[in-house]
């Protein structure tokens, strides 16, 4: 449960229902990951995502050089999914 800390009084809940977090698999492609979604590292500590962008795309192929972060290298080296089955 998420919420806020008031005067160091009890933690009040968010009134707000959780938005959506939704990870499409793009063909040949990223991750799309869009919604009210915390990135961290293998620590714990939180990851920027890019400014200005309202969705993250995250590498699937393993060669961005920007990971975890989708750079669109997978479509020069010859990244595809695999055979669905």
């Amino acid at each position: 449960m998420s919420g806020a800390q008031t005067d160091g009084g009890p933690v009040v809940p968010d009134p707000r229902p959780p938005s959506r977090v939704e990870i499409r698999v793009r063909k040949n492609g990223a991750y799309l990951v869009t919604g009210d979604v915390s990135l961290v590292d293998h620590e714990g500590r939180p990851i920027a995502p890019p400014l200005g962008k309202p969705n993250i795309a995250l590498c699937r192929c393993g060669h961005s050089a920007k990971k975890p972060f989708c750079d669109g290298t997978h479509k020069t080296c010859g990244f595809v999914d695999p055979p669905e089955g």
